[in-house]
């Protein structure tokens, strides 16, 4: 496969045959298009941080994930993000062979943690909700001890290329480093298998089993006559809706990228154009942007106290009654045995 390199002595990113991938349009076209993605993910994951720490009420031991990836996604926009709007519009990566493997690894850092932060959301839920272990109170330990769980996961598969398994290198257009997966070389495409195993299998089929087992659960209470007013029906409806918005965002933002991935180990020789493979590049960090809104902005807790935030104090909506945590704990308590 052909693709761009990047020579040790020089900043910028040439084709084959020394053509830049894109003319100076297109490039600054994905500046834009970045700009878009990265300005709105700085703001929302900012202010989620922000009403975080101004507000006790929303430090509350299931609400630390959702903080967590907050913390994941701004450093990914910041490093990420900002550096390709910035290197796209010059049309050209500006810092190097060591500016793009530290590019690389920070990003990666990021970007694993958040997805893994998904997954931890994912089973928080089911655990609280579902009970599969009987009644343990879901504590401060348990949301401590997850987040650190996903950063130490993400660090051990990042770690990896800055040792010689595996390593950094430009992407796409060239305005971007991560994981080099067009490598042919043995060592680098075993490298590559275990990391999307480990990095989006795992997470994925750890989405997929928390959800059904949650979902389940849900419809065989709503089927329950002593429910009254069908209240947990309506919640189940929600649910779903929820569930199938995380699902649906995760395999748009992260299954384009994992899946060109592999198709290029299990097809060396395939020839990328490199305006191809810039699309999963930005799909995967556009994410940063879709989970403050879905996992965040939707939740009342958070939505109460950072919307007024971003107006200076104005209010789209009423106070409502009931909190999504009170609606949790509600369902949670008609779950459990008496």
């Amino acid at each position: 496969m052909q693709h761009p390199e990047l020579s040790p002595n020089a900043s910028f990113y040439v084709g084959p045959e020394g053509e830049p991938p894109l003319s100076r349009t297109g490039f600054i076209i994905l500046s834009i298009i970045m700009a878009f993605f990265t300005v709105p993910a700085i703001v929302l994951n900012a202010t989620v941080i922000i009403v975080s720490l101004m507000h006790k009420q929303l430090r509350q031991p299931l609400n630390y994930a959702l903080v967590n990836m907050a913390v994941a996604d701004l450093g990914t926009a910041m490093t990420g993000g900002v550096l390709a709007v910035v290197n796209n519009a010059l049309g050209h990566y500006s810092l190097g062979r060591t500016g793009c493997v530290m590019e690389g690894f920070a990003v990666s850092l990021c970007g694993i943690t958040s997805l893994c932060t998904v997954a931890l959301i994912a089973v928080e839920r089911m655990f609280v909700v579902c009970k599969p272990l009987g009644q343990i109170t879901f504590q401060k330990k348990h949301a401590v001890g997850g987040i650190a769980l996903s950063w130490l996961w993400s660090l051990t598969w990042n770690l990896p290329p800055l040792f010689g398994w595996g390593r950094y290198e430009m992407e796409g257009v060239g305005t971007s480093c991560a994981p080099d997966w067009h490598n042919t070389d043995s060592s680098n495409v075993s490298y590559i298998v275990v990391y999307f195993a480990v990095c989006f299998a795992i997470p994925f089929a750890l989405i997929l089993a928390s959800y059904t087992k949650l979902m389940w659960t849900l419809h065989q209470v709503s089927r329950m006559a002593c429910v009254e007013g069908g209240a947990v029906a309506k919640g189940e409806m929600k649910v779903a809706t929820m569930v199938i918005l995380m699902v649906l965002t995760f395999l748009i933002s992260w299954l384009p990228y994992a899946g060109l991935a592999m198709f290029v180990v299990a097809n060396p020789d395939a020839e990328i154009y490199p305006l191809v493979g810039t699309v999963p590049v930005y799909l995967a960090k556009s994410s940063t942007v879709y989970n403050p809104i879905i996992y965040i902005y939707l939740n009342k807790q958070f939505r109460k106290y950072a919307v007024p935030f971003l107006l200076c104090g104005k209010e789209l909506w009423e106070d409502e009654e009931t909190s999504e945590a009170t609606t949790t704990v509600e369902i949670t308590n008609k779950v459990s045995p008496s």
